[in-house]
């Protein structure tokens, strides 16, 4: 399969696509993702689509071949993860011998080109049929061969749902050679998942501790320096000749600076700010400069980025935690 091809229409039907089609590309992202072997990629993004969308799993397994298939990879991995609580248990003698037979079921010449109903299955059932190479492959337990016929969209969850093959998966084959792209897929559907339905932080104090907590450091905690008085945060504004906009202001009342992390810069606290030329820097390294009443960003890799505010810089770094967590 054309990875990018795929990613490209993926990330846009995440964003933009009814909500029937988002869940149909999430679950079989997924499923792609522990083909891969990249299982913790896999329950990263089904975390994240439930976190997000609030929507029953099941959603995600609406094809009966989807939830056996997950079911064999619960049964290799020796348990399920959190997400999966809500799947319906499954029969896994019953699902290997149904997978079985739909695996050696002939295929005929018509399937797929007629629209379903009554009329097509007549016309199927007397068409000529012929074995399907790419699941008589899955039936011989030879993944290497299955992935040579599997096409630009592979049906992964017919591997998956292979009792025999599923331990395999399991233990990271990587029939389709996608591991390396795997945390990048995951990444981008992430990311677009948050742009689709972004978070409400709440106040202040809420995204404080948000943004604490997505560090892995729990609530403010005392990290956190206190708040700023009224008399500092008058005293740093006449200090450095500019009105402080108010979004920053409450952030000051709400913690007087806060300490950095690996992504992002410490800002800094009414006694430490200061200012060059009008424009005031926040941050130690000077990466976030005030301005004319926007944020703007410097980042040496991905380039320069303004925000209309402070508060939607800090909005913008606790969403960055939050795909990443």
């Amino acid at each position: 399969m054309d990875a990018g091809e795929y990613l490209e229409s993926a990330v846009r039907d995440v964003l933009t696509a009814p909500e029937i089609r988002l869940d149909d590309q999430v679950g079989y992202a997924a499923l792609l993702l522990a083909v891969t072997g990249a299982l913790d990629e896999a329950d990263r993004l089904v975390e994240q689509w439930r976190a997000r969308t609030e929507r029953p799993v099941d959603a995600l397994v609406a094809a009966p071949v989807r939830a056996r298939a997950w079911a064999m990879l619960f049964e290799a991995r020796g348990g399920r993860p959190g997400w999966a609580e809500g799947l319906a248990p499954l029969d896994l003698d019953a699902e290997e011998r149904a997978h079985t037979a739909s695996l050696l079921r002939p295929v005929s010449d018509f399937e797929g080109v007629l629209p379903p109903g009554p009329i097509a299955q007549v016309i199927e059932h007397v068409a000529p049929s012929r074995p399907d190479r790419a699941r008589a492959a899955l039936a011989d337990g030879d993944l290497t061969l299955w992935a040579s016929l599997a096409g630009q969209r592979p049906d992964v969850a017919a591997p998956a749902a292979t009792r025999a093959l599923a331990a395999a998966l399991v233990a990271g084959a990587d029939p389709l050679g996608l591991r390396e792209w795997a945390p990048s897929c995951a990444g981008a559907l992430v990311a677009a998942l948050h742009e689709r339905y972004p978070p409400d932080l709440g106040s202040w104090p809420e995204l404080i501790a948000e943004i604490m907590r997505l560090r892995g450091l729990g609530g403010a905690g005392p990290l956190l320096p206190p708040p700023a008085s009224e008399a500092a945060i008058r005293s740093a504004g006449l200090r450095l000749g500019v009105d402080l906009p108010e979004d920053f202001r409450d952030f000051l009342r709400t913690c007087d600076g806060l300490p950095g992390d690996v992504v992002f810069p410490r800002l800094l606290g009414t006694a430490e700010l200061r200012a060059e030329n009008g424009v005031v820097i926040l941050a130690e390294p000077a990466v976030l400069l005030l301005s004319a009443s926007h944020v703007v960003e410097v980042d040496p890799v991905l380039g320069t980025t303004v925000h209309p505010s402070f508060r939607a810089a800090l909005g913008r770094h606790a969403t960055l935690l939050a795909q990443a967590s």
